[in-house]
C-alpha cells in the first residue's frame, strides 16, 4: 500500500449490536479498517459521553483516530469505507442524531476544504434549527461541527492535538481549551 494523506476519524455509538456493547462495537470496527484497507496509525481511548438531549438514551462510547489513506484514495473513498464498515456493524440511518449502533465520522483529511470554503462556511453556520432537518448531499470537510462537540475533541486530542483546522485556524488543544466546560462535563475514560 503506498502511503496517502492523513485523515481524522470520530467513533461513536450508544446500542448494543448483536449482544456486544457500544464500546466493543467500536473496538470491533477498529479491526474492521485494515479489511478496506484504511491504516490506523493513532487510537485514542475509549470515553463515556452523556447522551443528547438527557435522558433520550443510553450514554455513548466515543473514540477517535488518525488514519492513513492509501496514496489513490480520495475523502469519498474513505467515506465509503466507512459507512461500509457502520454497515456491517447494524448502523441504519433513520433519524439525524439518533441513536445508533456505530457512528463513524470522516472529520478532515489533512488540510482539505470539501466542496468549498463558502459551502464549508454554509454548514458550519447553520443554524442549530436547521440542523437536525437538514443533512448536505456532498462530503464537507473539516466536519462543520467538530469544533463545538467535546465528544469528538476530547479524544482527538489524545490522537491530533497539534492537527490545525484548515478555516478556523486553531489547532484540537486550543478548540478543545475553548470549548464552555459545559460541553467537556461529563467525559469520561472508560474503564
Amino acid at each position: 500500500m503506498r502511503i496517502g494523506q492523513t485523515a481524522l476519524v470520530a467513533f461513536g455509538g450508544n446500542l448494543s449490536h448483536e449482544g456486544t456493547s457500544p464500546k466493543e462495537v467500536i473496538l470491533a470496527a477498529v479491526a474492521e479498517f485494515e479489511h478496506e484497507n484504511l491504516a490506523i496509525t493513532r487510537l485514542s481511548p475509549l470515553y463515556e459521553t452523556p447522551c443528547f438531549p438527557p435522558g433520550a438514551g443510553p450514554n455513548y462510547a466515543n473514540a477517535a483516530a488518525v488514519v492513513t489513506l492509501r496514496h489513490n484514495q480520495t475523502p469519498a473513498d474513505a467515506l465509503a469505507a466507512l459507512h461500509r464498515i457502520e454497515a456491517r456493524f447494524g448502523r441504519v440511518r433513520q433519524q439525524r442524531w439518533g441513536m445508533r449502533t456505530l457512528d463513524i465520522d470522516l472529520l478532515a483529511v489533512g488540510q482539505t476544504i470539501l466542496p468549498n470554503r463558502e459551502i464549508f462556511l454554509q454548514w458550519r453556520d447553520l443554524p442549530t434549527s436547521e440542523q437536525r432537518s437538514q443533512v448536505p448531499q456532498q462530503l464537507i470537510l473539516p466536519h462543520p461541527r467538530l469544533h463545538e462537540r467535546g465528544f469528538v475533541l476530547v479524544p482527538l486530542a489524545d490522537v491530533a492535538p497539534d492537527w490545525r483546522h484548515p478555516v478556523l485556524g486553531q489547532s484540537v488543544a486550543e478548540m478543545l481549551a475553548a470549548l464552555p466546560e459545559a460541553e467537556r462535563a461529563g467525559i469520561v475514560p472508560m474503564l
